[in-house]
């Protein structure tokens, strides 16, 4: 019986650990280097930095330089996203045509920025890459402007679009 009853706990926790979101696996490397981006400049989202590139599949083995391509990555992934949620948007009539088109097509070049930022920062032109990033951020910006109120959705992106600039100009910043 105690052998039932210490069976039934151990999967009672793993399931509560899993249900909660406990398991997660996130390398010294983007800890360290985001605590130093964020210690190096205030604006950098210390738990967001951590987050967001804990969970890119090339973060565990990447070092800072590599950070830095996954920080522009996860820029372009999250406006190829903005470009999908926004044609739904479209489709169900969920705001004005005109202004929603406009944003598509802004959260369209975001992408094409970030991307550039990946391949500037890639080829070790951090300059170039950093403006891309801000490039990037300043189209998502100029999304919101299109809205007499920015749907919540748009405001996601518009948001993670600027901080993950700003996680991505930091660590740019901390290469040597």
């Amino acid at each position: 019986m105690a052998l039932k009853s210490y069976a039934d706990c151990l999967l009672a926790v793993v399931v509560v650990a899993l249900t909660l979101g406990v398991v997660v696996v996130v390398d010294a490397t983007v800890v360290t280097t985001c605590r130093a981006a964020a210690d190096s400049d205030r604006r950098v989202d210390y738990n967001f930095c951590v987050a967001e590139l804990g969970k890119h599949h090339d973060s565990p083995d990447a070092d800072v330089w590599g950070l830095a391509k996954v920080a522009a990555l996860t820029g372009v992934v999250d406006a190829d996203n903005a470009v999908y949620d926004i044609k739904g948007m479209i489709a169900k009539g969920s705001g004005p045509r005109a202004a929603l088109a406009r944003c598509q097509q802004l959260y369209g070049e975001a992408g094409f920025a970030f991307a550039e930022a990946h391949d500037d920062i890639n080829g070790r032109n951090y300059a170039a890459g950093k403006d891309k990033a801000a490039q990037a951020a300043s189209l998502a910006r100029q999304c919101d402007g299109v809205f007499a109120a920015v749907p919540p959705l748009i405001a996601q992106h518009s948001s993670y679009a600027a901080k993950i600039a700003i996680v991505c100009t930091a660590i740019t910043n901390l290469i040597k």
